[in-house]
């Protein structure tokens, strides 16, 4: 048998031709033959996408970069924005069209919850499960410091002095808020009550981590890699171990975009279905690397990047291992938008007192999560997605989530801001 030739950059850009999909269909059922069609014809052509620079962005940056957009009859341009809070205005306001989004988002929107301006939105994709941390500033490990229990002395402390620890997290309703709150919570820490809790974004956490103008943090890869990279850090806890194959990012869309263009919402999924099982194959994922790690995406260095997309973690304590639960962006039903998972959100935004009242959990997830989408588009192209909308869960505190029983729940807390 001949040498197996290793992949150079050459071979890449010919897997990213638009005329050149064969590797990409070799992963899909074979029935599928792609393509669109003048019924299937989106009727908008020209999609503005917006994307935050962190890791999970990559099925969005890859379905443009390998030509999935345009094979599915969409012009897209990619938008790396600000902030968490410019993604919500620019898709509310209709300068992008599609948007990568933090979980919560489109439910804070939809209700005008935090801030957030009133506009109906819904989730049809989910990006990826994992690949999240909570990373504590480099002195708290000399203390020996790992759980949030350990933590609680400290806090404690500094709350008597009038000085309260500093948290920060990326969006209020967002996924890096409740991952915060719930670890916080695990360890008897009311993150309104005991501790300064604050909005950074994505790409700034690092550096005011290492201006000690903070005491640890919650972000999306590859921040966590850095501040371990620049030893300012080291993570506590990645989302993974708090959640195997927990909710993260969302593709969204604002409702009155998507019932207008049903059309094109399906032909952007199934270029998404196919960048993310792109992804999922890892031996594309250091090309995949090559691509998100450019100034115009992440700007940041690859090897940072790559590691935890491999499963390689250094946690910056001295343990490295490799975990079977890294980001991924196709495998184990993670495109599916569950509904449970919206439940479990609102549940959230009741725990912390965000809502006030009990909540229409199933009224308002049927608006927002839009599973009757992504069925369409997987049946079209030969994938047996769940039967089911929803499904039962344990977080790492052994706490069972029962979709069914939302305020039974809420109620099992013993931190929560419930009145």
């Amino acid at each position: 048998m001949g040498k197996v030739k290793k992949p150079n950059r050459r071979d890449f850009l010919k897997v990213a031709g638009a005329s050149s999909l064969g590797l990409l269909m070799s992963h899909l059922p074979a029935r599928w033959a792609g393509g669109v069609y003048a019924a299937d014809a989106p009727e908008t052509t020209k999609i503005r996408f917006g994307i935050i620079a962190l890791t999970d962005c990559a099925s969005i940056v890859m379905a443009h970069e390998l030509g999935l957009f345009k094979k599915y009859g969409i012009e897209a341009t990619i938008s790396k924005e600000a902030s968490w809070a410019a993604i919500r205005d620019k898709l509310s306001i209709g300068e992008n069209q599609a948007t990568h989004m933090l979980y919560g988002m489109p439910y804070a929107s939809s209700m005008g919850l935090l801030g957030s301006p009133k506009k109906p939105m819904i989730i049809p994709f989910a990006i990826n499960h994992n690949g999240q941390g909570i990373t504590l500033h480099i002195k708290y490990l000399k203390q020996g410091i790992k759980k949030p229990e350990q933590l609680k002395p400290l806090v404690d402390e500094a709350k008597k002095k009038g000085q309260p620890m500093t948290f920060a997290m990326t969006f209020p309703p967002g996924t890096h808020a409740m991952w915060m709150r719930y670890w916080l919570g695990a360890g008897g820490i009311n993150p309104d009550k005991d501790v300064s809790l604050i909005t950074i974004p994505p790409p700034q956490m690092v550096a005011n981590l290492k201006v000690d103008k903070m005491d640890g943090l919650c972000v999306g890869e590859p921040w966590n890699a850095r501040a371990i990279f620049d030893k300012i850090g080291f993570t506590v806890m990645t989302s993974q171990q708090m959640w195997k194959d927990h909710p993260e990012k969302v593709l969204a869309f604002t409702e009155e975009f998507a019932d207008k263009n049903p059309k094109t919402v399906k032909a952007i999924l199934k270029a998404m279905i196919e960048s993310s099982r792109y992804i999922d194959k890892m031996e594309n994922r250091a090309q995949v690397v090559d691509v998100i790690s450019r100034p115009q995406y992440i700007n940041a260095p690859k090897d940072i990047i790559l590691g935890r997309m491999l499963g390689d973690y250094d946690y910056g304590d001295g343990k490295k291992e490799k975990d079977p639960n890294y980001m991924v962006f196709a495998d184990r039903d993670t495109n599916f938008p569950w509904k449970s998972h919206g439940i479990w959100w609102l549940t959230q935004f009741r725990r912390w007192g965000m809502v006030k009242a009990p909540l229409d959990y199933k009224g308002i997830v049927e608006k927002v999560h839009r599973p009757d989408i992504y069925r369409q588009v997987a049946k079209e192209m030969g994938i047996n997605p769940p039967k089911e909308d929803t499904k039962k869960e344990t977080l790492f505190d052994k706490i069972e989530f029962d979709p069914s029983k939302p305020e039974e729940y809420v109620k099992k807390f013993a931190v929560s801001n419930i009145v």
